[in-house]
């Protein structure tokens, strides 16, 4: 019998999941009887038995408060083996300028290319009104996201039948109820999450946990629906989103509004899900847009004060030289992006030898 779920594609995905896990507790306990684990993993998908298992649950305060649920190592095999087969096949569809969890994309080739249409939108309006922004974002969206919306998007794509029962499997599975998952947060933490906020609390059916593989692409693949209608129906030409946020740029400012206003709709009566009333605004380019962290002007790019402020915690937090190596080289390759040489200089010159 032909079947995707093969040892060799199953090591593959193994490959892929132990980056940056090689040293992590549950990847040496898989990895110590590995032949095994992968041949077990492998009769349960092929006779179907197979069940995600017990996440762990927890909340991260930075940037923003936000609940996390890591999925046991053998259950993230499973979910790089399935992105492997469905990302190709998404590919095709996505537009170019979205730029969440794809290959050759992320943050700073998001904030490369609003650069880029800040400076052509500029050269473009002569003697037009001032360039604006129109900024957007989806209110509580992981925690949103309808089950049987995104599973259905699958379906229009992916005919083998295999794969769309492993997809329903993780769509479909409730990590907050299905399994008890491990909490690894203080209470009142969890108690801060607005009900909106958390899979604990949001109605069966909707939702997929933050944290992994399969719920970044599967985003993607939801609000691949929003940019086609976007680029296809609303013929925007300077369009960026990065999970869910997303700005248009233009000249006109009724437009805009006239944009902002089907796309609501759209997002209300396609995908079920709500925009953020206070986070709809329309500004000018001179103003600089706060996109990912920077601050975007047609003259030059700023680091955000917050990843300043985030910056000078990492640090104050240890005083361990490999960690404060460790931080100060993840945010000077953060401010390499930016015009920010001199604040460089400035948080890096108290360790230097």
């Amino acid at each position: 019998m032909n079947t995707y779920f093969t040892f060799e594609n199953l090591y593959k995905a193994y490959r892929q999941c132990r980056k940056r896990k090689a040293k992590t507790y549950y990847h040496l306990l898989f990895a110590e009887n590995l032949e095994e684990n992968l041949f077990a993993l492998e009769k349960e998908l092929i006779n179907r038995s197979y069940r995600p298992g017990r996440s762990i649950a927890f909340v991260v305060q930075k940037p923003k408060i936000r609940e996390i649920f890591a999925a046991d190592f053998r259950d993230r095999v499973v979910h790089h083996l399935l992105y492997n087969y469905l990302a190709p096949i998404f590919e095709r569809c996505f537009i170019y300028d979205s730029y969440a969890c794809r290959k050759n994309k992320g943050t700073h080739r998001a904030v490369q290319k609003l650069t880029h249409f800040v400076h052509e939108l500029e050269r473009e309006r002569g003697f037009s009104p001032l360039p604006l922004c129109l900024k957007m974002d989806i209110k509580s969206f992981f925690t949103s996201i309808d089950q049987i919306i995104l599973y259905g998007l699958i379906c229009k794509k992916v005919k083998n039948e295999e794969i769309l029962w492993l997809a329903q499997t993780i769509i479909f599975h409730d990590s907050a109820r299905s399994v008890k998952p491990v909490i690894q947060s203080r209470p009142e933490l969890f108690a801060r999450l607005p009900v909106d906020k958390s899979l604990f609390l949001v109605e069966k059916g909707k939702g997929l946990p933050i944290g992994n593989l399969t719920s970044q692409f599967f985003a993607n693949v939801y609000l691949n629906e929003l940019d086609c209608f976007v680029k296809h129906t609303l013929k925007v030409k300077y369009y960026i989103r990065y999970v869910d946020d997303f700005l248009i740029l233009g000249n006109n400012e009724h437009e805009l509004n006239q944009y902002r206003r089907r796309i609501c709709v759209f997002v209300t009566s396609r995908l079920r899900l709500s925009m953020h009333p206070e986070k709809q605004t329309i500004t000018p380019l001179k103003n600089g847009i706060d996109f990912l962290g920077y601050y975007v002007k047609p003259e030059y790019v700023l680091v955000r004060n917050r990843v300043v402020g985030n910056w000078r915690y990492a640090l104050s937090e240890t005083s361990n030289v490999k960690k404060v190596k460790v931080i100060n080289n993840s945010y000077t390759a953060h401010c390499k992006w930016a015009n920010a040489r001199t604040l460089v200089d400035k948080m890096i010159m108290p360790f230097d030898p």
